[in-house]
């Protein structure tokens, strides 16, 4: 989905976010439900911004989305500068990968972000992820790398992961 089609899908994408990290280890609250709101309207501006989403029974049960980072851009606060192959060029950000907890144990996660991932023009994709998250785990599982991490102010600390996007494990 494109940023008018998922400007389109706002309510409802917040919804999935709320339910979703009002979950351990995230605990989010109203406040950052509402603060998420206000990102998602920012990075719908963003270049190569791209959503896809997973939909049962008439009801959206997950997505993944993200946009382009320009070569030099890195996530803010890093503790450590990535190599320059990765700084340097332009990356794919992916900055949210949500299912409902309901659907999980489905493949519909590895789907979302396959789909979203599949076929970038950028050398590598990068996102950030808190390091209790079971998610962590599934990323490192698939492939993916740290290179440093976070300490954003009013969050967690966060790990900062990359992967090769011509070299990432295809599920068949």
């Amino acid at each position: 989905m494109n940023a008018a089609q998922t400007a389109a899908q706002l309510d409802a994408l917040v919804d999935v976010y709320a339910e979703v990290f009002a979950e351990e280890p995230y605990c989010e609250g109203p406040e950052d439900v509402a603060q998420f709101r206000r990102w998602l309207r920012d990075e719908l501006k963003k270049p190569g911004f791209t959503l896809v989403r997973a939909v049962a029974e008439e009801q959206l049960i997950g997505y993944a989305y993200g946009y382009t980072m320009p070569p030099g851009e890195w996530w803010r606060h890093p503790t450590v500068d990535p190599p320059a192959e990765i700084r340097d060029v332009e990356k794919f950000a992916v900055m949210e990968w949500a299912v409902r907890s309901s659907w999980r144990g489905h493949g519909i996660g590895r789907r979302l972000l396959d789909q979203l991932l599949a076929g970038r023009p950028e050398p590598y994709a990068t996102l950030t992820v808190n390091p209790a998250a079971t998610a962590r785990r599934i990323y490192q599982r698939w492939g993916w790398r740290q290179y440093g991490a976070i300490r954003p102010k009013r969050m967690p600390p966060m790990d900062v992961l990359a992967i090769p996007l011509d070299q990432r494990p295809r599920q068949d």
